[in-house]
């Protein structure tokens, strides 16, 4: 397939248009974003000229801040306008008994005392951000009982955290990073680089092949194959570490896509282990290196590496992929259906265990993202998609972009 350069105008435009560009630069366009909902937070304080209308930016920064993908933001706004309605309604109660019971103010401050008390113990056990948003609400109101100016500025301060929640939102709309692509991309790249890392395995075992044909002491491979041993290390270090950037992305996931969190658990659990695996497949090669084989369990191994080698490298491409395709089965092939594998040495037998087993988990894995595929796939927005479709077919390059 001829891939064609992107223009200027491509490249510059991508990170608005194209999904996968808008993984690759993630960071810029959150800050892009963050400067933008500030602005209009400002000038939506400047047309309704509410009191305190510091806290309608506060408020965007406070959900917009620490937070780049929509399922996060869409969480924590719908627990702080869910904080501040309940802190209001809780207040206006508090502000109704004092006026018609007509208590003392002792009274008055026991059951604001109790009240926080129950509030921070829902905090706790349930309600979290929505509970500490309540307390706070409830207090910025009710803090000077007595007063003739009585939860008047606390009110202003509500409507205007929920005017910079609003305004937190529809910035979202402007350059949408959803955790769903995030995630996706992420899982991609990372059973792309485990495809590469597995079939360097197989390079790796065919070297020590080679240089115990030369009578090369096998011990001294991890000293001789030093270039190719930093090469696996840091495509291994790089595979962690987007191991790693794929949990932040799960909650999120979750919220935009109605996944079980679970399942992605599962998911992400099975994702760590097929890492593992490789691992041990990588730290078992050079071992091999004298230890023979017969042609038949030979085929096998050969097969085995070209086998999963590919089903890796499909499954990223149908994660990446904005069409609706569908992940093949891994290869059905057993090592019960080669009885000469139990004639080998122990070292051999264990790395056919670990083949095994890497089909399995990859197996387990296609299976749990075709199941789930429906609810992520849409949840990845199902416009930038066509578009990016449309450009495949249009251009005849490739899904990734090289940017």
């Amino acid at each position: 397939m001829s891939c064609v350069k992107p223009t200027f105008l491509q490249r510059f435009t991508a990170p608005v248009i194209e999904p996968y560009a808008r993984y690759q630069h993630a960071d810029v366009l959150h800050a892009i974003r963050l400067g933008i909902a500030i602005i209009l937070a400002l000038l939506v304080n400047k047309v309704t000229h509410f009191p305190h209308g510091e806290w309608t930016t506060i408020t965007v920064f406070i959900i917009l801040g620490l937070l780049q993908y929509q399922g996060a933001i869409y969480t924590k706004a719908k627990e702080r306008v869910l904080g501040t309605l309940l802190g209001i309604g809780t207040a206006l109660g508090i502000l109704w008994f004092n006026q018609s019971a007509g208590a003392w103010l002792w009274v008055d401050y026991a059951l604001i005392g109790l009240i926080s008390g129950l509030i921070g113990y829902l905090a706790v056990k349930n309600l979290g951000y929505t509970g500490l948003l309540t307390g706070i609400t409830m207090l910025m109101i009710v803090s000077n009982l007595g007063q003739s100016s009585i939860g008047q500025d606390g009110i202003y301060r509500a409507l205007n955290i929920l005017l910079g929640t609003g305004v937190a939102v529809a910035a979202t709309l402007i350059l949408p990073l959803k955790s769903t692509l995030m995630w996706r991309f992420l899982l991609a790249s990372n059973l792309e680089a485990c495809s590469s890392l597995y079939a360097g395995v197989g390079n790796h075992i065919d070297a020590a092949e080679v240089l115990g044909d030369e009578h090369v002491n096998p011990a001294a491979l991890a000293v001789e194959g030093v270039p190719v041993d930093k090469t696996l290390v840091a495509e291994l270090q790089q595979i962690n570490n987007r191991l790693l950037a794929v949990r932040p992305h799960i909650a999120a996931t979750a919220s935009e896509s109605g996944i079980k969190k679970g399942t992605l658990e599962t998911i992400q659990r099975t994702h760590r282990n097929i890492i593992g695996t490789i691992d041990l497949l990588l730290s078992a090669a050079p071992r091999l290196a004298n230890i023979e084989i017969d042609d038949e369990n030979h085929i096998l191994l050969i097969h085995y590496q070209h086998e999963l080698t590919q089903a890796m490298q499909h499954m990223a491409a149908v994660l990446r992929s904005p069409s609706d395709e569908v992940f093949r089965p891994i290869t059905r092939i057993a090592v019960s259906a080669y009885p000469s594998v139990e004639s080998l040495g122990f070292e051999w037998q264990g790395y056919f265990w670990l083949t095994q087993t890497l089909q399995v988990q990859l197996q387990e894995l296609s299976d749990l993202l075709q199941e789930t595929k429906p609810q992520w796939f849409a949840a990845s927005g199902l416009r930038y998609q066509r578009r990016e479709q449309r450009r495949i077919e249009h251009k005849g390059s490739e899904t990734d972009l090289h940017l």
